[in-house]
């Protein structure tokens, strides 16, 4: 078994497979459940936070994912639930 990337504790088991098929674990130490070759990257919190900054500036999707350079789909998943919901609103 892996070890965690969190903690490095070697207590790991099998925690199902993720939406492409990869194995996930589950660390028995700290909780974190991870792959063991990650393909997505993990989005940040200062990145997260700029993109909710610029969704209140009403700065497009396609904008955005300029901006920070990512794809579209991959950016509206970092958003947070309430900023998705203001932007389906279409508050500000």
């Amino acid at each position: 078994m892996p070890t965690c990337p969190e903690c490095q504790a070697p207590r790991t088991v099998k925690d199902g497979h993720i939406h492409t098929g990869k194995q996930r674990y589950l660390c028995r130490h700290c909780g974190d459940q991870f792959v063991e070759h990650p393909t997505d990257k993990r989005i940040d919190q200062p990145t997260r936070e700029l993109i909710d900054r610029l969704l209140l500036a009403r700065i497009s999707m396609a904008g955005i994912a300029r901006a920070v350079q990512g794809s579209e789909p991959w950016r509206f998943r970092s958003m947070s639930m309430t900023m998705r919901h203001k932007l389906r609103l279409g508050l500000r």
